[in-house]
């Protein structure tokens, strides 16, 4: 028995053909771009589609007919989508508005006022010992006094007057504030005269003198209260909180002039 076989035949290798290829490569380089612009937008496709489909069947060895693209690439090369170019003149300037800013800092904010001590102080006495405030809280003088001159009745008189208007001060032995024995003490002081520190104890102090023989410049006093004798009846002291320093007359029917130095 003869046995005979007859090998299977195979095609060679080769790029699959469809007839947007054979219209690529029967058209020129301008042609083939217009295709592709139009075969993405679906148009070739579409009508190549129908061509293939209508087509009978040939074999794999015929060469398909010659297609003339002329007409697909012109109008695919005016569907295509330009953009619009825009120019502008070679002269043309350009300007900025400059604007003057100026930045304002916000305000510094202010300080909290210091809380305002108020002390009980006793009221005044002029009949009891009032003590020597230390000097640690003695005021401050507000302004610096003239030197006195030498000790006479006029000179005492005409620089206790310096300090009139200065505020009584419960205690107060400066310019910046005087009860009535603190005024007495520091005037005579200035003129190296030293007596003590209240009304009654400088009451003690000295040699008495008569009405009639007073003159300015005398320490004048009664109980609770001491001055300086001006003349005429007068004197200046330090006489009550809310009264700043005064000269005026003798609220005393009976007071008591004392000589010092």
């Amino acid at each position: 028995m003869t046995t005979s076989s007859t090998g299977a035949r195979h095609r060679a290798a080769r790029r699959p053909s469809t007839p947007l290829t054979v219209l690529g490569q029967s058209a020129g380089h301008t042609a083939r771009r217009g295709l592709a612009a139009v075969a993405a937008s679906g148009l070739v496709l579409t009508v190549a589609a129908s061509g293939a489909t209508a087509a009978p069947a040939q074999s794999d060895a015929a060469a398909l007919p010659n297609v003339d693209v002329s007409a697909a690439a012109a109008a695919a090369a005016a569907a295509m989508v330009t953009t619009a170019t825009v120019t502008v003149p070679a002269d043309i300037t350009w300007s900025v508005v400059p604007v003057d800013a100026q930045a304002t800092p916000a305000p510094e904010p202010e300080p909290e006022p210091e809380p305002v001590v108020v002390r009980d102080a006793p009221a005044a006495s002029r009949s009891g010992e009032r003590a020597v405030l230390p000097a640690a809280e003695a005021a401050p003088a507000a302004t610096t006094p003239a030197p006195a001159p030498a000790a006479s009745s006029s000179a005492i008189v005409d620089y206790a007057r310096q300090f009139l208007g200065t505020p009584y001060v419960w205690g107060g032995t400066t310019p910046a504030g005087f009860d009535c024995s603190g005024f007495t003490q520091y005037v005579y002081a200035q003129f190296g005269i030293s007596i003590p520190r209240t009304s009654s104890a400088q009451a003690t102090v000295g040699t008495k003198v008569s009405a009639a023989e007073a003159r300015p410049g005398d320490l004048v006093t009664w109980p609770g209260h001491v001055g300086i004798y001006t003349g005429n009846g007068n004197n200046i002291a330090a006489r009550q909180p809310g009264t700043p320093l005064t000269e005026g007359p003798i609220f005393n029917s009976s007071p008591t002039f004392i000589r010092l130095g």
